[in-house]
């Protein structure tokens, strides 16, 4: 029922549906970050960081790869190479890491092509364009250390930035 309730409706639902506030890339950004920041002035291979971030290394690699074209990043070839961060965590920004690998798509025009909303956009999509303001400047107030500050006052949400210590007794099966 409800599959073609959407099915029958406007691309309008269909655009509401399908978006998605960050990428993968975005989201893998994010974590090699925040995993590199907590391993300070370390090299890590992408098999490492892949493992650590619970991410796909054929794709993490391509990420890893922009993060150091924007400077984020450094690589180093070779045996003892990889990647290392670049940036202080204090002063880099959620924001700045998401722009150097996929930028939050604000909307600029009507995303049905609809001509009679000219360069103005409607009610709906000029709300929506405010949240992903609102979104866009969260994240550019948000450094990566407070991002790990964060995480070590709370519980983590994502658990594959935080590795539970190696001390710590399995639950009884």
């Amino acid at each position: 029922m409800l599959r073609s309730f959407w099915t029958s409706r406007s691309s309008a639902s269909i655009f509401l549906v399908k978006m998605k506030l960050l990428s993968d890339a975005s989201e893998y950004a994010l974590r090699a970050t925040v995993w590199l920041s907590q391993r300070p002035g370390e090299t890590h291979k992408l098999r490492e960081i892949a493992e650590g971030t619970k991410a796909t290394p054929g794709y993490l690699i391509k990420v890893l790869q922009s993060l150091a074209r924007a400077g984020i990043f450094s690589t180093q070839r070779g045996s003892n190479g990889g990647f290392s961060l670049l940036r202080d965590p204090k002063t880099l920004t959620a924001l700045e890491v998401i722009n150097a690998v996929d930028p939050i798509q604000r909307i600029r025009t009507c995303p049905l092509g609809i001509e009679s909303h000219g360069t103005c956009l409607c009610p709906m999509h000029r709300r929506i364009d405010d949240a992903m303001a609102s979104i866009e400047q969260s994240f550019g107030d948000t450094t990566i250390a407070e991002l790990i500050e964060e995480n070590a006052q709370s519980r983590p949400l994502c658990d594959a930035l935080m590795a539970p210590p190696a001390t710590a007794e399995k639950p009884n099966a």
